[in-house]
């Protein structure tokens, strides 16, 4: 049977899950940020894959700046999520910022590149997807801050014959972690979950 949770605990345990990374010391955030990469290299699917989609963190999430300089020293190309509002329903896409572009801040003071058509890609060409995440569990479901964004740009996974791209892992710290989450249909699940503790393959 589906394990259930009504909103309000559903609010609450997102609430508490977000309060306890934002309590976290900024020396702990750079050491969990360092050891976050350590865990992805491990991964012969991060060393191989070649267009990557991060996330610039905010509200206490796991920091991808680590990550985002080893791919950059590689050559992998790197793209970051920008909120575009030109349709009835918000919608996120993904885009490759220009060299040494300073980002702005969204709606949500997250920082985002400029949203160039060019410098745009579909997420099913992507290899991976760095996702961030409130709260995760080891079945791989990923409870996110509730506007769905991801969800949306992921639908098309949810199709019979969906593509295998891209790969999507969730980045969390460990103290993140849930016994279990309640899953929705239109929920898109994770494949691996990376923290700064362990990288582990989703159930």
């Amino acid at each position: 049977p589906a394990f259930t949770m009504d909103a309000s605990s559903k609010n609450q345990l997102r609430q508490r899950l977000r309060q306890q990374r934002r309590d976290l010391p900024v020396a702990t955030q750079r050491r969990a940020a360092k050891r976050l990469l350590q865990q992805l290299r491990k991964l012969p699917e991060f060393r191989r894959a070649r267009h990557i989609a991060l996330y610039s963190a905010s509200d206490g999430e796991i920091s991808t700046n680590e990550v985002l300089r080893y791919c950059q020293q590689r050559g992998k190309v790197c793209y970051l999520p920008v909120i575009h509002r030109d349709t009835k329903q918000a919608q996120m896409r993904f885009h490759r910022p220009d060299p040494g572009q300073t980002l702005r801040s969204n709606t949500f003071n997250i920082p985002e590149p400029n949203a160039l058509r060019r410098r745009q890609i579909d997420p099913a060409r992507l290899d991976m997807m760095l996702l961030p995440l409130v709260g995760f569990d080891r079945r791989g479901n990923r409870l996110g801050m509730g506007g769905g964004y991801y969800d949306r740009a992921l639908a098309f996974k949810q199709r019979r014959n969906a593509a295998n791209t891209p790969l999507l892992i969730g980045l969390a710290h460990h103290l993140q972690e849930v016994e279990r989450l309640p899953i929705q249909h239109w929920d898109i699940p994770l494949d691996w979950v990376a923290t700064d503790r362990e990288i582990f393959a989703a159930r």
